[in-house]
């Protein structure tokens, strides 16, 4: 098990944000993932996915289009979203599974 696998297994949810160098509203989402770390600290895992650099990942969770932002927890996937999303909704479902 890899280091992306460890932690998507893990207690701790992990927000996933499929992104792209050359993409422009992936630009967009630092900022925001800044903004939710900052409200949830160590209750959760906020990973980049680069999915030029790991397509068998984006091709495993069928990223179609970026950014794509996913949460996981214990391994499932508990929330999606293509698209930019908002500090306040990925903390709305972040909040569902944060112990």
């Amino acid at each position: 098990m890899n280091n992306f696998e460890g932690h998507i297994q893990g207690d701790i949810p992990v927000v996933v944000d499929f992104f792209a160098e050359w993409c422009g509203p992936c630009k967009l989402m630092p900022p925001i993932l800044k903004q939710v770390k900052d409200t949830v600290g160590e209750r959760a895992t906020i990973l980049k996915m680069d999915v030029d650099k790991n397509p068998a990942y984006a091709q495993q969770y069928g990223i179609q289009s970026i950014p794509t932002l996913i949460v996981f927890h214990r391994g499932n996937i508990v929330w999606r979203k293509s698209g930019v999303a908002s500090a306040s909704e990925i903390l709305q479902h972040l909040n569902v599974v944060i112990n």
